[in-house]
């Protein structure tokens, strides 16, 4: 692949990519098929990204020109980009339709990048991609891939003599060509995209066009405007879902689950028909040394223990679909922008999340810019729920706040399973993490954040106020009885205000504010608890809702 070639291909897949990002979310809002999680969008600019990355990878490597690399390695390695960054159906079929037009570039070296090899790269592309999938549903990307293949061909047939290049052409004649080319493709695709409804009866009874579908006439259209150097041509905006679309039946699993694998002979017929024990939407993809792996599944990993012997598995990535669909609808009910589609949130560098039990916690934890994560009321989410928690958060890197020492290892392997940066800061409680989360900066890197809340934590004591769960053995309380706790160490006992009172005097020393945190049944008023706080040291109190615990107290 020459310099020029290289360039221009960048040129189009940033203007892909731009142009898919300015909708995404309204893509995100039309998904219903094969689940309605609301993150089709997302799932194919990802895939885009992670090829954008590796051309400026491969650009920046000097000790090589592009000649010495030569197109075969080029594609071979976007390609490889596109799969292992792959994620949800919509992101591993764009990674095959990438793939499928890589091996046709691939097949043809030394052969000008025009018209007729661009119709040959999109009709391999829609073979691939067809090939992925174990039961193709038409209405889909699918078919309007395959259906602006087909139209190229078409066009070729009648024009071709016009639509070849020949050794000596300008770029700007090649462009032209391909643009040309590419349009026709374009009206052939939307109007198979307003086909869809009458294939696929969720997007008719959902009142949508098929999200994939539609994401990809974007693509085509920000393409187009790149080898332009204008504007996109005009595709037509999509209202979102009804939200009371009927379910497809994947909505039964909770865990959309991608994860890679490299080995050596692998082969994508011999992991199939045990991941679809598991779950469905089974999608198995990639070559003998690498595999790319979706799966809708209730026990993610139960699908990573069915590659063990085969491979080493890394960028798992878990989603929570249960939650994405209620987050989904919640945002659909909400007001609509005066476009038709929903203002995206925000993706910032760096964020919090942290496990938390209460409703009134989650609050707390959400005015300080975290994102929490319901660890139930033994405050003991799964490896799997932590990494979905993490996938769900909108920014490029997450610091996590585990709030309990039982869940520090849970999110350590999270972390390092996760393909996202993610730090741990091992927090052994709420009130603690609600501390140190003041020092987080969206702006700073995963990094920096963790160094910066772990040394808040330094400058912070914590104690707590519970009713005891049974008699103690010694036969100093009885079960009900309120005991009270600085650190880890039991401290004082017997009625309520007492032992309140007690770990206030205790966390005294030094500090110079105390934050006590209700729990839901704490068995004290506001009035009360401040009537019992020292004199000399500020006292803030919060509503946290927490189970378990009558006050959680921070003391800094």
């Amino acid at each position: 692949m020459t310099d020029p070639s290289l360039v221009r291909f960048r040129a189009v897949m940033v203007g892909a990519l731009a142009h898919l990002e300015s909708r995404r979310q309204e893509v995100n809002d039309l998904n219903v098929f094969p689940v309605a999680d609301g993150d089709t969008g997302d799932n194919m600019v990802l895939t885009l990204e992670a090829v954008l990355e590796e051309l400026d990878r491969v650009r920046g490597q000097g000790e090589r020109s592009l000649d010495d690399i030569g197109r075969e390695e080029i594609v071979e390695r976007v390609a490889r980009a596109a799969l292992l960054g792959a994620r949800g159906n919509s992101g591993v079929i764009l990674s095959q339709l990438i793939r499928g037009a890589a091996e046709e570039l691939v097949s043809r070296p030394g052969e000008l990048v025009d018209p007729v090899l661009i119709g040959a790269a999109m009709a391999r592309a829609a073979d691939r991609a067809y090939g992925s999938v174990r039961a193709p549903a038409e209405g889909t990307i699918l078919t309007v891939v395959r259906e602006m293949a087909s139209r190229i061909v078409t066009e070729l047939a009648h024009h071709g003599a016009d639509t070849r290049l020949v050794p000596g052409d300008e770029g700007a004649v090649q462009n032209a060509l391909i643009a040309d080319v590419l349009e026709t493709a374009l009206q052939t695709g939307e109007e198979s995209v307003r086909r869809g409804p009458e294939l696929l009866p969720a997007l008719r009874d959902a009142g949508v066009v098929d999200a994939g579908g539609h994401a990809v006439t974007l693509v085509i259209a920000g393409v187009i405007a790149a080898l332009r150097g204008s504007e996109p041509p005009v595709v037509e905006r999509r209202a979102p879902a009804r939200i009371s679309h009927p379910e497809h039946v994947s909505t039964t699993f909770r865990y959309c689950t991608n994860f890679a694998v490299t080995g050596e002979g692998l082969s994508s017929a011999d992991f199939v028909p045990r991941l679809e024990a598991l779950g469905d939407s089974v999608l198995v993809v990639g070559d003998a040394a690498t595999l790319k792996v979706h799966v809708h599944t209730d026990d993610p990993e139960a699908a990573t223990r069915v590659f063990t012997a085969a491979g080493q598995v890394s960028r798992l990535d878990v989603a929570d679909m249960t939650a994405q669909v209620e987050q989904r609808n919640e945002r659909l009910a909400g007001a609509a922008s005066d476009d038709g589609g929903s203002t995206p949130p925000p993706t910032q560098r760096c964020a919090v999340l942290a496990v938390t039990s209460g409703s009134g916690m989650a609050r707390l934890y959400e005015s300080l810019g975290a994102h929490p994560l319901d660890g139930g009321q033994t405050l003991n989410p799964s490896t799997y729920e932590l990494l979905a928690g993490i996938h769900a958060v909108p920014a490029e890197e997450v610091v996590v706040l585990p709030n309990s020492p039982n869940v520090i290892m849970a999110a350590e392997r999270a972390a390092e399973l996760s393909d996202k940066a993610v730090r741990v800061v091992p927090t052994r409680c709420q009130q603690a993490g609600l501390a140190a989360c003041v020092a987080a900066d969206p702006g700073s890197s995963a990094q920096a954040n963790a160094a910066a809340l772990a040394d808040a934590l330094d400058h912070v004591r914590t104690g707590g106020v519970a009713p005891a769960a049974r008699d103690d053995p010694q036969g100093r309380f009885r079960a009900g009885d309120a005991v009270g706790y600085v650190d880890d160490r039991l401290v004082v006992w017997g009625e309520p205000p007492h032992a309140l009172a007690g770990v206030f005097e205790q966390l005294r020393e030094d500090a110079e504010l105390l934050t006590c945190i209700a729990g839901a049944a704490a068995p004290l008023g506001d009035g009360a608890v401040r009537a019992l706080a020292p004199e000399d040291v500020e006292l803030e109190t919060s509503a946290g809702d927490q189970p378990s615990w009558w006050w959680l107290i921070a003391a800094e």
